[in-house]
């Protein structure tokens, strides 16, 4: 009898954003998803985490019974910190067609209890930690790191964001020397970045290279097509039957900026998925997707 493939098997990778307030969190969240999600009177607003996934704009906010109810994002600034888990947002974004994004709370914020984002942090499988280069990776950000799985941290990168902030070499040196010495082990890759130079980039690569932002694009894609190239995988291993039909081309999908081109290598077997409508310009080109996109 052949086994049924569930939700959870073939779900999309979840990924997180998470930092201190104000290292550069929606900004970055801005720059994968081409957009804010948030209206802008709201972003300084006290929120929940905010889960963002691909589909018809729509809103949802979820009660500490895990219980969902629809809302206009108009009235967003009126969700109540205290009675509310978080908040789940659909909108047509190409990076969502490869996973959830859930924009963390800042963890620094004295106003908010650990406990609002604990409750999601557990349904992440990846996480881009932002940490302002000039103060980057204090002793708090370190302790909360810690604190989450190993196996959550292997698969998570650290950005030393606002690196156009260190004015010369050798402070740039320096400050990289010393953060990838602190958090030997304790993440996947770093990276510096500039992100409000990538966001401004547009057409011009070499404002994009500047930035820092293509070395980390390109692994960032790269461990959401392994994650999801992991969770077919998984399924076939005890499903012998083919879940879809193969197809005789390799359908693009875009995602993020266009200079971007990552292919999954050919020893990885993947499912087909259909090929989305060409992105705006400052949008990544992938020539295949893990199966479960």
């Amino acid at each position: 009898m052949t086994n049924t493939a569930t939700d959870e098997q073939f779900r999309k990778p979840r990924l997180a954003l998470m930092g201190e307030f104000s290292a550069g969190k929606s900004t970055l969240s801005n720059l994968l998803l081409g957009a804010d999600p948030l209206p802008v009177k709201i972003t300084a607003t006290r929120l929940p985490p905010v889960w963002v996934s691909y589909g018809e704009n729509a809103a949802q906010s979820v009660d500490l019974n895990g219980d969902a109810h629809e809302f206009d994002m108009a009235d967003l600034a009126d969700v109540v910190l205290e009675e509310t888990q978080l908040i789940r947002l659909q909108m047509t974004s190409d990076i969502l067609k490869l996973c959830d994004l859930i924009d963390m709370p800042g963890i620094s914020d004295p106003n908010m209890q650990s406990d609002v984002w604990r409750a999601v942090i557990g349904e992440a499988d990846h996480v881009i930690w932002c940490t302002h280069a000039t103060q980057a990776w204090r002793q708090s950000e370190a302790a909360t790191w810690e604190s989450l799985s190993e196996e959550l941290r292997a698969k998570s990168l650290l950005l030393l964001t606002r690196f156009d902030k260190l004015l010369t070499p050798r402070d740039r040196d320096r400050v990289m020397d010393r953060v990838q010495r602190e958090t030997e082990g304790l993440f996947h890759k770093v990276f510096p970045i500039s992100l409000t130079q990538a966001l401004s980039a547009g057409d011009d690569s070499q404002i994009w290279d500047q930035s820092g932002a293509e070395p980390f694009v390109k692994c960032l894609v790269d461990l959401l097509m392994n994650q999801g190239s992991a969770a077919c995988e998984d399924h076939r291993a005890n499903d012998p039957e083919p879940v879809v039909e193969k197809t005789d081309t390799a359908p693009s999908v875009h995602v993020m900026p266009s200079r971007v081109r990552v292919k999954p290598s050919g020893q990885r077997r993947t499912r087909r998925a259909p090929p989305p409508q060409v992105g705006q310009a400052g949008e990544a080109h992938l020539a295949e997707v893990p199966g479960n996109v």
